[in-house]
């Protein structure tokens, strides 16, 4: 029997008298899109923060391949093979497309450098070769306060792939994004994680990007996981639309793309 790529178990955490996650397990596998969904103050980036090693839980267990990740840094997580996007997209805007890629595969790498002149031969076929994987190759000269926001978030996704990830966490990857940029990141997101066999764990408020590119969800409110299965499954779920309801969210046309 395969094991999961991602196996969470009993996560909880706790802000004094809050419970903010209480209990959550659930599993990923290498080349899925899991979507964790939720109304505000569901605990997910709690939780997502607990799987990144960003918060160290009160309880529960984070295995990466078999590897427990609870207990260590987010730096020494990011190169067990963790990569991570942000809600707000975190670059350099001063500097161009390629060498933001460029830095982090320095990094990576372990390359210790004072001044970036001397390091911009460095990596310099491995940062366009990610470029390229994501469609911004031909923009690698351009400095990144120039681009559009989707391009910016491409980038960001190149920077995310530089460690080679096994496993991807997107925080709201498609915050502030158009519907046709939020798709098509969403989409070269599957089609990256269906080739290099990486797991995607991502949050996000859209629900056509959850319904559209998420092979399974899960679901938590106040701070329990309160459904998990396929988009159509949870989609019909009783205690998800009892959530959900009065919010404004409608799932009536939101359609599984993998139904």
């Amino acid at each position: 029997m395969t094991l999961p790529l991602l196996e969470v178990r009993g996560l909880s955490k706790a802000f004094g008298g809050l419970r903010a996650v209480s209990g959550v397990s659930f599993d990923l596998a290498a080349g899925e899109m899991l979507a964790m969904i939720g109304p505000n103050g569901a605990g997910k980036s709690t939780c997502f923060n607990m799987v990144n090693g960003q918060l160290a839980p009160d309880a529960g267990s984070v295995k990466l391949a078999g590897t427990e990740l609870v207990g260590q840094r987010p730096k020494a997580i990011w190169r067990l093979g963790v990569g991570r996007t942000f809600q707000i997209a975190e670059t350099f805007a001063s500097l161009t497309v390629l060498e933001n890629v460029q830095l982090a595969l320095l990094s990576h790498a372990h390359r210790v450098f004072r001044f970036w002149r001397p390091a911009r031969e460095q990596f310099r076929d491995e940062a366009l070769a990610l470029l390229a994987n994501v469609g911004m190759a031909p923009q690698a000269e351009r400095a990144m306060s120039v681009l559009a926001y989707g391009d910016v978030k491409r980038v960001e996704l190149a920077i995310a792939l530089a460690n080679q990830p096994r496993l991807l966490l997107m925080d709201e990857p498609t915050a502030g994004m158009a519907p046709r940029e939020r798709n098509e990141l969403m989409a070269l997101t599957r089609r990256l994680a269906i080739e290099q066999q990486i797991g995607v764990l991502f949050t996000e408020h859209s629900m056509d990007v959850v319904f559209a590119h998420a092979d399974r969800m899960i679901v938590l409110a106040r701070g329990e996981l309160i459904a998990s299965g396929a988009p159509a499954e949870v989609r019909d779920d009783p205690k998800v639309r009892q959530v959900y309801f009065g919010m404004g969210t409608t799932f009536e046309n939101a359609e599984p793309a993998h139904a």
